[in-house]
């Protein structure tokens, strides 16, 4: 784990310079940090910043923490270079693909659960209704439609409301992916013409 946070920091600060983005000189965190923060929350701690910030908050890691209001502003003053992050690594995740089997697939991410629906402020519409066929249940939320390697690294994604097809999902896709590669769906994404375009392309 130490090795991986140590990684994440360093691409993070590199991204950073190479953008020329500069912290304050009062900073007593530097955004490199924060995004590694960040990270390693998702990675290891389900996505809970308080618990990441307990965890890295030693001598040897990170000093001087942040609190949770300052640590969210300055996570949402850069998160336009997390989605530069994630482009860059899937471009060498592309590349480190030999096979170039890739694999197409979505989740629900649903918000809450559904005796709670009528509580719920964050998706007022009925097209944030969907069902998990898989599971036989329907959820309130999003889809994350997911393109990932063989070996489970993503190289694509994005959100649509817990509504949209699998089918419909698949056209969000810029498919930029190396001449030769193969892409593998289950049967929810039997569009024919869309395979016949895919290979002529």
């Amino acid at each position: 784990m130490d090795d991986e946070i140590l990684t994440i920091y360093y691409l993070s600060d590199e991204l950073l310079t190479a953008f020329d983005h500069r912290d304050h000189p009062q900073c007593t965190m530097s955004s490199a940090e924060i995004m590694t923060v960040a990270i390693v929350a998702v990675m290891y701690y389900g996505g809970n910043f308080a618990l990441a910030c307990r965890c890295l908050h030693a001598p040897q890691w990170m000093p001087d923490m942040l609190g949770k209001s300052r640590f969210s502003r300055r996570l949402h003053r850069i998160k336009g270079y997390f989605l530069t992050l994630f482009s860059l690594l899937s471009i060498s995740w592309k590349e480190a693909n030999q096979g170039q089997i890739y694999n197409v697939d979505t989740f629900p991410i649903p918000v809450c659960d559904n005796i709670r629906i009528s509580r719920c402020r964050l998706y007022r519409e009925e097209r944030y209704h969907g069902y998990k066929a898989s599971k036989r249940r329907y959820f309130y939320g999003l889809k994350l439609h997911l393109l990932i390697t063989q070996t489970g690294e993503p190289v694509g994604f994005f959100l649509t409301p817990g509504s949209t097809s699998d089918v419909s999902g698949l056209f969000g896709f810029d498919f930029d992916l190396p001449d030769g590669a193969t892409i593998i769906a289950d049967k929810a994404y039997n569009v024919y013409w869309f395979e016949d375009m895919l290979q002529e392309a």
